[in-house]
């Protein structure tokens, strides 16, 4: 009986390797572009599909879990399953796209070729940063009837294309932090990685530090994971719930190298755990006699990005600055009429103050201590934008007749001198009304030619560029007034418009939400905002202030018809 047994046994052990082929076209993991989950076998595509409804499938596939996009591959025919090798961008398309043949005669009648007709919103690059975009989607895709009767893909994009909604549902943004020199803080680059399984977010996250920057930061701030350091294995969780960032490489590093990456990894890792997060080097811990690190054992970096409580910020009106607190004028020319202001900009201490000062039919600067006379600083021009404080520097920047930036630079003997910014990549999109520095300094927002604007900061000295600008929200976001920082990697806008007239964008332009625009009277013409202070506009009848998307406007205390709002930086 048992060599029986034993004789069936071999004959199930044969059949099943005989469905194992001997040999299998090679193919290349495309990296992080869909869910990493398991589940390689999919279904094939409905049976009788037509060309239309197969490339939406197509699409519609791209994103869904599997390694090596075997959803999407599903649609392709057998030789480009095998060859079809994406690279790593993805092109994000608005969900309402059509599919349409295209009307050129094609020599073979099994074959057709299908043109996506839509709009792209923008692509996740290499790094995987988010590039914005609006453009018409330029995607053309062959099909031809196998020998079964089934259509089928025959030379799919060297792109990955998704929906707005696809990818909202696959990818979480997570700001990867990269530290500031020039402002002694962190600076979110806002990444995206695949959502799931949730397990591997803290190794994807940690593999995006390493990488360095994305394009629109690289300059701007410093990689304090360059080579030679490197993740030594896999970021991994202890039975404990601690989570495992193993490093090496630091041999000879300073200590405070030291602490500034451990604060980077942390940083940046709170936003996709809560457990404790464990730092090694080769072996040992990163900084000696603390291996384990949660965030709120971190030094407050950010301490010098928002204005202490104490500054409740200022306004213009009536040709003078005044407190938002209460209303009173400030101490000296600026706020007894001396000077006949138009706008103003506090330091982020409070102690200084910029002013663009009306002289007959042109402006001109004055800058200085609060409450006192303000020097008049030798620029010329005859509009200028309202100043803006570079956080670290001490610098004032403002726009000259919406066509170039004065820098003011001040020496030891308290005496403002002009430099120049090289800002040609920004210049040449149009006339910029309005300027402001984030406040980490790392980047500047600008409104040009009624349109959001988002440029890098690089250099120092004698030498400062804007570079990289991008367009935020090209389509959808147009008739802006005024512009501020709600947070490091975060924009409201005041617009013209009536129905979105205050909105909150990201830094990169993935996302835009409406403020609620009950109480408000059009058109609204002024913004500010700090972390952690509520929003106040100004709009026809004065100054309102709210604190949350969907909270209804509320009147500000010491509301000012005509009155311009702003807080110190």
């Amino acid at each position: 009986m048992k060599r029986v047994l034993l004789a069936l046994l071999c004959l199930v052990l044969v059949a099943g390797c005989a469905n194992v082929p001997l040999e299998s076209q090679p193919v290349v993991v495309s990296g992080e572009r869909q869910g990493q989950g398991s589940g390689d076998v999919v279904p094939e595509p409905d049976k009788d599909i037509d060309p239309l409804t197969l490339v939406r499938g197509f699409i519609g596939a791209t994103l869904k879990p599997g390694q090596n996009n075997a959803a999407a591959r599903a649609y392709l025919d057998d030789q480009s399953r095998a060859a079809w090798r994406p690279n790593r961008s993805l092109t994000i398309i608005q969900n309402t796209f059509g599919t349409v043949y295209d009307p050129a005669p094609q020599p073979d009648p099994n074959t057709l070729v299908v043109n996506v007709r839509g709009f792209d919103v923008g692509t996740l690059d290499q790094s995987s940063a988010f590039v914005p975009d609006y453009s018409a989607a330029a995607l053309r895709i062959k099909v031809r009837k196998q020998a079964n009767g089934q259509w089928r893909i025959t030379d799919p994009p060297p792109d990955l294309y998704a929906t707005e909604s696809d990818f909202s549902e696959n990818y979480t943004a997570v700001p990867v932090n990269f530290y500031s020199e020039q402002s002694a803080t962190f600076v979110p680059d806002r990444r995206y990685v695949v959502a799931k399984p949730q397990s591997g977010l803290p190794s994807r996250v940690v593999n995006l530090l390493v990488s360095g920057p994305s394009t629109s930061l690289a300059g701007s701030v410093k990689n304090l994971l360059a080579e030679p350091i490197e993740v030594d294995t896999n970021v991994k969780s202890l039975d404990d719930g601690t989570l495992v960032v193993p490093l090496t490489g630091l041999s000879g590093a300073a200590d405070d190298i030291r602490n500034l990456i451990a604060a980077q990894i942390v940083l940046t890792l709170q936003y996709v755990t809560s457990a404790r997060i464990r730092i090694l080097a080769d072996g040992a811990p990163l900084v000696a006699n603390h291996p384990d690190w949660r965030a709120n054992e971190l030094p407050a970096y950010d301490a010098t990005l928002s204005p202490r409580r104490e500054l409740p910020g200022l306004m213009t009106v009536g040709g003078r600055v005044r407190s938002l607190d209460d209303g009173a004028p400030v101490g000296g020319p600026a706020g007894n009429g001396g000077y006949d202001v138009v706008s103003a900009a506090q330091s982020i201490d409070g102690k200084r103050l910029a002013v663009v000062e009306r002289d007959g039919d042109k402006v001109r600067l004055r800058i200085g201590d609060l409450g006192h006379d303000l020097a008049l600083v030798n620029l010329g021009g005859t509009t200028l934008s309202r100043p803006t404080w570079r956080p670290g520097t001490g610098e004032v920047w403002t726009v000259v007749d919406q066509a170039s930036i004065g820098r003011m630079v001040v020496n030891q003997n308290n005496q403002w001198t002009a430099l120049s910014v090289n800002a040609t990549d920004l210049i040449q999109q149009g006339d910029i009304t309005e300027l402001r520095f984030s406040r980490d300094g790392a980047r500047v927002a600008a409104v040009v030619n009624g349109q959001l604007w988002v440029a890098s900061v690089t250099g120092s000295g004698d030498s400062v560029a804007l570079r990289e600008p991008r367009l935020l929200q090209p389509h959808d976001l147009k008739d802006v007034v005024d512009v501020d920082w709600l947070a490091q990697d975060m924009l409201v806008a005041a617009t013209k418009s009536t129905s979105q007239p205050v909105v909150r964008v990201t830094v990169d332009g993935q996302r835009m939400d409406a403020f609620n625009s009950s109480n408000l009277t059009p058109q609204v013409h002024g913004v500010t905002a700090a972390p952690s202070r509520p929003i106040v506009v100004a709009d026809a009848s004065g100054l309102w202030t709210a604190s949350v998307l969907g909270e209804v406007w509320r009147p500000q205390n010491h509301s000012m018809k005509d009155a311009d709002p702003f807080y110190p930086g």
